[in-house]
């Protein structure tokens, strides 16, 4: 079975090119913050963007490594990390192809990189995941969740089917509910009111 690697480059490219791309809010997300105790040790930012998080947890003592794949956001991250005196490793590549990194890392985070697969790409990237982590560490997956009303923006993803991609070597630490904020005032991305309704998950990589 053949997939596309990640959704339309294009789409992501004119996203990051307007003024604002609806998910750059210039902070992590709240999610992220309030669980910033457990996320421990070497950390790879999945899907970094333009570095927010990635720079907000390497001011917390993190090492981190961000991965995007478009090179646009990435230069982006480089110009924030310098500017705030910050070290942080950028590589630009496909999510797809993390489980190649010859690091390994003690957390990985996901802002909204994980309802952008498709069913077949959702299993290639949770693959990638088992690959990249040992036993022990863990991903934290903030997406879209199927209460957000509305068909446009990204995918809603369901809290079974997080639990079905991720059934077979990881446990399920936690879903809970949580909000996504993004830009006000962007046409096409007008979600409910605190933010679009997600999940936050938990899950520990454990065979």
């Amino acid at each position: 079975m053949t997939h596309e690697p990640l959704p339309s480059a294009e789409r992501f490219a004119a996203a990051y090119a307007a003024p604002k791309a609806p998910w750059d809010i210039g902070r992590p997300q709240r999610a992220f913050v309030e669980a910033a105790g457990s996320i421990v040790g070497r950390v790879l930012d999945s899907g970094c963007g333009t570095g927010d998080l990635s720079i907000w947890l390497a001011e917390r003592g993190r090492t981190v490594t961000g991965v995007d794949f478009l090179s646009a956001p990435l230069e982006s991250a480089r110009r924030k990390a310098a500017d705030r005196g910050v070290v942080v490793t950028f590589l630009e590549m496909d999510a797809l192809a993390i489980g190649e990194i010859p690091e390994r890392f003690d957390a990985v985070t996901d802002c909204g990189l994980f309802h952008t697969f498709d069913e077949p790409g959702r299993r290639a990237y949770v693959a990638a995941l088992h690959r990249l982590l040992e036993p022990g560490a863990r991903v934290f997956v903030l997406c879209f969740a199927d209460s957000e009303p509305g068909g446009h923006g990204p995918r809603r993803v369901s809290e079974q089917e997080l639990r079905e991609a991720f059934r077979d070597g990881w446990e399920v630490e936690s879903i809970e509910p949580s909000r996504f904020e993004v830009v006000p005032g962007i046409p096409g991305a007008e979600f409910s009111a605190g933010g679009a309704r997600a999940w936050f998950a938990t899950i520990l990589r454990t065979a």
